[in-house]
């Protein structure tokens, strides 16, 4: 304890109880003297810890366990600093190098989250300040990824207005939306159609295919045929080549962009195989790439098992999608592979412990056939708990995050392939008709701001340190 004594500035700012602190910190190895972040500075974020939990009324023993998570990830972050400098964050593209992700040659992990809403809202010039407060709250937090629909087909606010017709005024909506992030660090994944009728999806394609008089059986319909498929070739042409009203850069040049998404969440119930899928994945993969071979390129899949690997299947919650999540991201053209977790869906009725018992081994399963069957980086691209859950509290949420970060830090840890995990949903003050349960306005939940702060930090530290 002598060289605690010693270290300075420490000892100008010790007093008795922060001195215990410290000297249980370093028992325990939490600090180190010859560690890279000083005692000092744990210290302090000790404090601001203890400071925070005095904000909120929690139980004591939730309280506990809140401050030693962000303590714990404080001590693994080392010398992270508290953020990057904004001007400087957003200048190289995203890469890959075998199953890790890297920036300007070094590996690349982080915080992220989904805001599907940016460019819908952004498309009212009078709303814009929803997308800067949420953009600007992300990055306080330590967000760098943000997950966003550049697709609106048929409907309110549409930006493809009819096949190949678009609303000038949402496209610019969606060029403000990039020129925020760049400003404020973040970095976008960007989709280019649903799977869902939310803002059209493969029904609105079908449809549109139909009153041109092809024969469609079904929305399923979208992944082959020749119709559907010429409409959709034809958004992604249009949003990857559009040139930014406000940047005067053209989309694909932009490296605010980390990676294109060709579907929210792919399902073909024509046939759980997943072959179908598997042949339309590749065909637009590779046109994808044929415009715009400096971005990443994902599909957008939940992580769902076909039939390429049979004992894999066990590990769906009981049931496939038509998707097979080893041999379509086997795919050359996809760069990165990504799961989504809805437990409390999934797995309806049964206890949070079973459910997170399937959280394990879902995000276990997924990272080891990334890294040794795949070859290439995981994302855990949407998972939250449901305000509407049955039992539901601020505490549950925040200690079901606690352990999702826990495991995405845990597995980043070797290797780097598990890349980082997206929150499900930010949303700006005032937005309670955007609520769909999983929403979190960051101003109003502190406990679970600072849960977030935490994982950012502790992913940000460990890309400095993890061995690749």
């Amino acid at each position: 304890m002598q060289a605690l004594k010693n270290q300075q500035p420490f000892g100008k700012i010790i007093d008795h109880d922060s001195y215990n602190v410290v000297k249980n910190f370093m028992k325990h190895g939490l600090a180190r003297t010859e560690s890279p972040l000083p005692v000092y500075e744990l210290l302090f974020h000790y404090k601001t810890i203890c400071a925070f939990n005095l904000s909120i009324k929690v139980t004591s023993s939730f309280q506990r366990m809140v401050s030693y998570f962000v303590l714990f990830i404080l001590s693994l972050a080392l010398a992270c600093e508290a953020r990057v400098l904004l001007e400087n964050a957003n200048e190289g593209f995203v890469r890959v190098n075998g199953a890790h992700f890297e920036l300007d040659g070094s590996p690349f992990l982080f915080n992220g989250f989904n805001s599907y809403w940016l460019m819908h809202v952004a498309a009212e010039p009078s709303e814009r300040y929803k997308v800067t407060e949420v953009l600007k709250e992300a990055s306080s937090v330590g967000l760098s990824v943000c997950r966003t629909w550049a697709f609106s087909d048929g409907g309110d606010r549409a930006l493809q207005i009819s096949p190949g017709v678009y609303d000038e005024r949402v496209f610019q909506g969606l060029d403000f939306v990039i020129s925020e992030a760049k400003k404020y660090g973040v970095r976008l994944i960007l989709s280019f159609v649903n799977n869902y009728n939310d803002f059209g999806g493969k029904a609105q394609y079908a449809q549109w295919a139909r009153n041109v008089g092809a024969q469609i059986n079904g929305a399923d319909d979208f992944y082959t045929h020749y119709v559907t498929k010429d409409y959709y070739k034809n958004h992604i042409q249009k949003v990857v080549t559009r040139f930014n009203t406000i940047t005067g850069m053209a989309y694909k040049d932009d490296s605010t962009i980390m990676a294109w998404e060709l579907m929210n969440e792919p399902r073909n119930q024509a046939d759980y195989s997943g072959n179908t899928v598997n042949a339309w994945v590749q065909e637009m993969a590779s046109f994808v790439k044929s415009l715009d071979n400096k971005h990443l390129l994902e599909i957008g899949m939940e992580g769902f098992y076909g039939d390429s690997v049979p004992d894999r299947k066990s590990v769906n919650p009981g049931y496939q999608v038509g998707t097979d999540f080893i041999n379509n991201n086997l795919v050359k053209e996809i760069d990165f592979a990504t799961i989504h977790a809805y437990t409390d869906q999934w797995l309806s009725g049964q206890s949070d412990d079973a459910q997170m018992t399937f959280m394990q081994r879902w995000m276990t399963s997924h990272w080891q056939d990334a890294k040794n069957i795949l070859r290439k980086p995981l994302v855990l691209a949407e998972f939250g708990k449901s305000s509407r859950d049955p039992g539901y509290s601020q505490e549950i949420r925040d200690t079901f995050m606690i352990t999702i970060y826990r495991n995405t830090y845990s597995l980043a840890k070797d290797g780097g392939t598990m890349g980082g995990s997206l929150i499900w949903q930010l949303v700006a003050q005032g937005m309670e008709n955007f609520d769909d349960g999983y929403c979190i306005e960051l101003g109003e939940k502190p406990s679970t701001a600072g849960i977030i702060t935490g994982q950012s930090h502790a992913m940000t530290a460990l890309a400095h340190l993890v061995q690749v």
